[in-house]
């Protein structure tokens, strides 16, 4: 069979496609429980047992930073075509994790399974799930899969938040987190395994007559060498910190700044529906727009909304626009991050080179809440904070930008 035969062979994914709608119903139910779950349920751990909250909050950070280093091993693993066992293999364990979680007395053992579980992010969130995506449908052909991937997980917080309230004062945490373990060993490794399929894997793009088709080691290889990575590293890595630290700090740092408490969780439940409401926006007004161009735009909204909070008088239908246009923002850029190695870096090894990229930025995510914690008990005050996430934002821009006046596809034709 020819190249272009076998390619015809492959439709790309829809986004309605049952791939899709799979993948998509395990991207709920997993950011919902691997992600979401935890401020909630530390929060009755902290009550029950009296362990402070640096206490609780050091295993996610611990487990943050252990997904970041296993994001290329995991992402490398996707493209030799594993990624059916990775995925449903991290769901089982997860499962397996919670179970550990719920019988935890001590602080040892609380470490082990709340860092084992932010381990397993790395092998059943976006990075995994994208990587998965761009094998069925190949790399140029990923984008209505992946948008649609992002559209399904953004309904995790609306839909898992107030579940885990539900379940926390029926139930307790602890008969709570094991239903949050059969959620993945029932439901997410179920349908992880149900729907990604090797055999039914785009082939990949055809090489020129002699060449040989690079490995996912020689690929990043070749990337790492691209001014455009190292510029794109550095925006991500500044994106991760500032959204981590602003997520983390929000409440505190809006109450500081003369809101009062109905206006904060009023903005602060904005953010996740602005999120969805910004992808939709894009999948239906820009579908093909290049992502040079909707990430250059998307990112220059974070430094013009931290400069208004930071300039803006507490009133509430200030911060409700500021939320709206932040999340929607926010809901753009991870689609933006999905798309940005087929687009801007590499057409082969997606999971390989997304996870090199993504390291540096995990790492960030994992450590910026405790450093904001530490500069604001310096400083006293939340005013030096949010000028480190206006600089940090500055950055973001500066890194994308530049990416996008240099990045030219490594194996462009």
């Amino acid at each position: 069979m020819s190249p272009g035969i076998a390619a015809a062979a492959h439709r790309p994914p829809a986004g309605r496609s049952l791939f899709i709608t799979g993948l998509g119903i395990a991207q709920i139910c997993s950011w919902g429980t691997l992600y979401y779950s935890f401020p909630q349920v530390a929060q009755a751990m902290s009550e029950d047992l009296g362990w402070s909250k640096s206490e609780l909050y050091g295993a996610a950070t611990l487990g943050l930073a252990l997904a970041g280093f296993a994001a290329y091993p995991i992402g490398t693993a996707i493209d030799r075509g594993h990624g059916r066992l990775i995925m449903t293999g991290g769901s089982l364990l997860a499962g397996l994790l919670f179970v550990l979680w719920a019988q935890v007395d001590s602080l040892p053992l609380f470490y082990i399974a709340v860092a084992g579980l932010g381990t397993m992010q790395a092998a059943t969130l976006y990075d995994p799930a994208f990587a998965v995506v761009a094998r069925r449908a190949g790399p140029l052909h990923a984008r209505a899969g992946i948008t649609a991937i992002t559209l399904w997980g953004g309904f995790a917080s609306t839909v898992f938040i107030p579940l885990l309230q539900l379940l926390l004062d029926a139930l307790g945490w602890r008969a709570t987190l094991m239903v949050l373990a059969a959620i993945n060993i029932l439901i997410c490794a179920t349908l992880n395994f149900l729907t990604i399929d090797r055999k039914r894997d785009a082939p990949p793009p055809p090489r020129a007559a002699g060449t040989v088709e690079p490995t996912p080691h020689s690929a990043v290889a070749l990337v790492i060498r691209l001014p455009a990575f190292w510029a794109l590293a550095i925006a991500f890595t500044a994106y991760a910190a500032v959204f981590s630290g602003f997520t983390f700090h929000l409440y505190p740092l809006l109450i500081e700044r003369g809101f009062d408490v109905a206006t904060v969780v009023t903005a602060m439940a904005l953010i996740g529906p602005a999120q969805v409401a910004g992808r939709i926006a894009l999948w239906v007004l820009a579908p093909r727009a290049p992502v040079r161009l909707v990430g250059a735009v998307a990112v220059a909204v974070f430094p013009v909304t931290l400069l208004a909070l930071e300039l803006m008088p507490p009133f509430f239908a200030g911060v409700a626009v500021l939320a709206l246009v932040y999340g929607a923002a926010n809901g753009i850029m991870t689609i933006v991050r999905g798309l940005v190695v087929p687009e801007m870096l590499s057409r082969r090894s997606y999971g390989a080179v997304n996870g090199a990229l993504a390291f540096p930025a995990t790492i960030a995510r994992a450590m910026a809440p405790a450093g904001m914690a530490m500069l604001w008990a310096a400083s006293g005050s939340y005013d030096a904070v949010l000028l480190a996430l206006l600089a940090g934002s500055l950055i973001l821009v500066a890194g994308f930008w530049t990416a996008t006046l240099v990045a030219r596809p490594l194996d462009e034709d």
